[in-house]
């Protein structure tokens, strides 16, 4: 863990009554929610919480009723578990950017760029060769004269970041060139073929593999990054950020206190002015930036293209846009955590995660006819955790506690296709904008940070529902008296019995919430994973089939069709986790809310 500059405390979520608003708004130091969901304009609105008098209701402190109706979806999730969290922060997390030399990105402009330049096809190889010495020459040269390694990686299990850490670590590097890596990877490119057909020669682009540099640098604004230059036509660039990292260097900068663990930000001194700061991030003039480095580490390009200028054309080929919940007690997100990823697990919807990523919904609640793509929700350990992530073709929203105090709801954006924004047409300087195409192109970031924030907060609102309204009594009711099943007596659950208790964890366990399980899944955690002989195999697998009936008897899991799996019902997850609850409730917690 790191520590920012100094420390003061920061004040929580505060809930006060109407009339205390405007002197609260002053002082609070509640979490700023920006970024509406679908307005057409780019303005970014504080706003605040309350919480009703005896008279009042929930209100939002916005001056804008519009904006406040739109980002009061996130605030249901905040007033749900108002006494557990401490703050939300919103913005950028890693973004990948892409540079394009249009001109020269599909077969036909790369030929009429030869014919510009007098190259015939005959004559292609060798032009081609030189232009890729001339470019490894200079970044060379350009290492040499910064005094910076240029390592080969031969192998693609290598984390080229970890070996950048390690160099800047070592050489105490904090600013400027770290080194320079090199590895042979995909690319697309163009070569020169004989048509048999036609008896003459062709251009034709294809994939293919080529030398590749990575550059690693502590950039001045945007901290640790680096720049991936492919050393081929058409020499395209991927410029790699991270925006926690860039949050994290301008807090430095403004001498806001943090804690910080890896990728997040745990503690904030100024969750307003961080807030601030990160809206700002949306401002950035991302061609003069970008410029700035073609020139610094790509000086060959202008020695290239010198008798033909081409400039570069920047896109956002992926975002990732976290909010991230800022909780009190590393224990209280590990208490709520779990039933939150069931919830998401298995009542979101194919329909409800369209609906999060903003696509199309019809009146009857499912999917829409036209739709042709594919909607996957999973569940995953990463590191020591587990996340969800429901995909919707190309993008994608996850969910995972990040560094046991941290809920982190992310929305992944790669394809643009189906999202719109309010701009006129390329090349238009009059005339009344209207609601186009979203381009990937840096100009349309504001946009797609709009949308990504609209995302994460019906995610969460969604997620307002997670909450217990029976008792633990009325839950477990029912299993602990005996049922029938197909005219057949069937015993009564026993749920703080050894046995019974073992059998409930079992069916519980995270891993089974999308997929379910089954009868030989159960038995390595029932009875052990050593070896069996076959007649004890067998006696086991009756012993957990009697079980799965019971607990089928009881309502507690349903069986999926035409399968051997097995799924919680929604009585099962409820009654399930209250019992989970219970058993690792202390005495004293237990007393006080029986006082």
């Amino acid at each position: 863990m790191s520590q920012g500059t100094g420390r003061t405390p920061v004040a929580p979520l505060q809930y006060m009554c109407l009339e205390k608003r405007k002197r609260a708004l002053l002082a609070s130091n509640s979490p700023r929610d920006i970024l509406t969901s679908d307005a057409p304009k780019a303005r970014l609105a504080p706003a605040g919480i309350s919480r009703p008098g005896p008279c009042s209701c929930y209100r939002t402190m916005d001056r804008h009723p519009r904006r406040a109706s739109e980002t009061a979806a996130m605030k249901r999730f905040l007033r749900t578990h108002a006494n557990l969290i401490l703050g939300v922060l919103s913005g950028f997390d890693r973004l990948r950017f892409r540079g394009t030399l249009r001109w020269l990105a599909y077969t036909q402009g790369m030929q009429m760029f030869l014919d510009r330049t007098h190259v015939l096809l005959k004559d292609f190889k060798s032009y081609v060769q030189r232009v890729t010495n001339q470019l490894r020459e200079s970044t060379e040269n350009l290492a040499r004269q910064a005094d910076r390694p240029l390592i080969y990686l031969s192998s693609p299990s290598v984390s080229k970041e970890q070996c950048a850490r390690q160099i800047a670590e070592r050489d105490r590097i904090d600013h400027g060139l770290i080194c320079v890596l090199s590895a042979v990877e995909s690319c697309f490119s163009y070569e020169v073929r004989r048509d048999p057909d036609k008896r003459m020669l062709e251009l034709r682009g294809r994939p293919q593999k080529c030398l590749h540099y990575y550059f690693y640098l502590q950039h001045s604004q945007f901290g640790f990054m680096h720049l991936r230059l492919q050393t081929w036509f058409p020499f395209n660039i991927h410029i790699a950020i991270n925006g926690r990292e860039w949050l994290a260097h301008q807090l430095d900068s403004a001498g806001i206190g943090y804690q910080r663990r890896d990728n997040c930000l745990l503690h904030l001194d100024d969750l307003s002015r961080a807030q601030d700061i990160c809206n700002q991030q949306l401002r950035t003039r991302w061609k003069i930036v970008f410029d700035d480095l073609l020139a610094q580490f790509h000086p060959a390009h202008a020695e290239i293209f010198r008798g033909l200028p081409v400039e570069y054309y920047w896109s956002l080929e992926q975002s990732e846009w976290a909010t991230d919940v800022m909780f009190r007690m590393p224990q209280q997100l590990a208490d709520l955590y779990p039933h939150l990823l069931r919830h998401a697990a298995h009542d979101f919807s194919s329909a409800e995660l369209m609906r999060f990523l903003g696509r199309k919904v019809p009146r009857h609640g499912g999917v829409h006819g036209g739709f042709q793509g594919e909607a996957v929700s999973d569940v995953a350990r990463r590191s020591d955790r587990l996340r969800i992530k429901h995909r919707l073709d190309r993008n994608w929203i996850k969910m995972y506690d990040k560094q046991d105090s941290v809920l982190r709801v992310e929305t992944i954006i790669n394809d643009v296709t189906n999202m719109k924004v309010r701009r006129r047409a390329e090349g238009q300087t009059d005339g009344p904008p209207t609601w186009r195409p979203l381009r990937k192109g840096v100009a349309d970031i504001q946009r797609r940070a709009r949308i990504s924030q609209a995302a994460n907060q019906r995610y969460l609102d969604a997620l307002a529902e997670v909450h217990a309204t029976e008792s633990l009594g009325e839950l477990i009711d029912g299993v602990c008296r005996p049922t029938q099943c197909g005219g057949t007596r069937v015993r009564a659950l026993q749920p703080w019995s050894p046995a019974d208790a073992q059998l409930l964890a079992a069916v519980n366990r995270p891993e089974f919430l999308v997929n379910g399980f089954r009868n030989r899944d159960l038995r390595p955690i029932l009875f052990g994973d050593g070896e069996i002989s076959v007649a004890e195999s067998r006696r086991q697998s009756a012993k957990v089939t009697r079980q799965l009936r019971m607990l089928r008897a009881h309502g507690l899991i349903t069986k999926v069709l035409h399968t051997h799996r097995y799924q919680l019902t929604l009585r099962g997850r409820k009654t399930l986790t209250a019992l989970q609850a219970a058993r690792q409730a202390s005495a004293e917690q237990l007393a006080q809310l029986a006082a």
